[in-house]
């Protein structure tokens, strides 16, 4: 029998807010996010500032933004100032098209906030060679150019990593990341590894999941329903509300056209919820054996 997942509270609230529009073309993007896929489009200013004053009555506390990249937006910025009024918030993007006027604006709209405002930055591999088979060429030296601009205007960015290696060379890449960002003076870094998700670009590169993967009602017999991303949180677009940030690609994860045709349960029937289960909720910035600080 498919095991299903209660959403227990509506703590953390995500826009998907480019879409599947994006600047670069990673190989193993799971949306198959690229410059020419708008199976999503940017979400309008409007319909954000509506969501926004909806999420104050459902009680979220948290705000994550992905993409595609998010810096695309044209209001990103304004956005995210409106957000900060809020509650935290957290953008996952990929560095390369950040730019000194706009990380000085976010820089003070975090200062005027009580609210923090995160900065994740993908980045899968220390070096050009590592980095650039999978995200495309150029890309290391961008994305490193966008965590300096975060570091000088006192941001302590989240460099998030996907495992595209063989678990053997978990350490290995981890400290090779610390090297890299205590060169740039970033003494503590924040190192976030996060597995692949095997969907999208990622099943031509590697590999789909196996019909064995896949959560069955007595797997979640003593488990922690929270590490669940679906228990806690919900994923807009504009193509309405789907049930996590992962099967946005899945019809059947579309749970409605607002937040309140969204609070039901969903049945956790997709090979990706299986990823959830094994590494936590993956999306969220702490997840179990996910997130490292040195």
């Amino acid at each position: 029998m498919n095991a299903r997942a209660e959403l227990h509270a509506l703590d953390d609230l995500w826009f998907q807010i480019s879409g599947t529009i994006c600047n670069l073309t990673c190989h193993h993007c799971f949306i198959s996010c690229s410059p020419t896929n708008r199976s999503f489009d940017l979400i309008p200013l409007e319909d954000v500032l509506r969501t926004l004053e909806t999420s104050r009555r459902l009680g979220v506390k948290e705000y994550y933004f992905t993409g595609g990249e998010p810096f695309i937006h044209p209001a990103m910025v304004e956005i995210l100032e409106h957000t900060l009024e809020l509650g935290p918030a957290t953008v996952l993007t990929n560095g390369t098209l950040l730019k000194r006027l706009v990380i000085a604006r976010l820089a003070r709209a975090e200062t005027a906030s009580i609210y923090s405002l995160e900065l994740r930055v993908s980045i899968d591999g220390y070096s050009p060679e590592t980095n650039d088979a999978i995200r495309g060429k150029g890309t290391f030296a961008r994305a490193m150019a966008g965590v300096r601009l975060l570091l000088e205007h006192g941001f302590l960015p989240i460099v998030t990593v996907a495992q595209t290696w063989e678990d053997d060379r978990a350490e290995e890449v981890f400290h090779g990341f610390v090297e890299l960002l205590r060169g740039e003076g970033y003494e503590r870094p924040r190192i976030k590894i996060i597995p692949t998700l095997r969907l999208g670009a990622e099943v031509e590169r590697s590999r789909g999941y196996y019909a064995s993967e896949r959560i069955t009602e007595d797997m979640l017999e003593d488990f922690d329903e929270s590490q669940l991303i679906c228990t806690h949180s919900r994923m807009v677009t504009n193509r309405g509300v789907y049930v996590c940030p992962i099967l946005i690609d899945n019809p059947a994860a579309r749970m409605g056209d607002d937040l309140d045709d969204a609070l039901g349960a969903y049945p956790l029937d997709q090979s990706a919820c299986y990823t959830c289960y094994v590494g936590g909720a993956v999306c969220s910035n702490v997840c179990a054996g996910g997130f490292r600080v040195s």
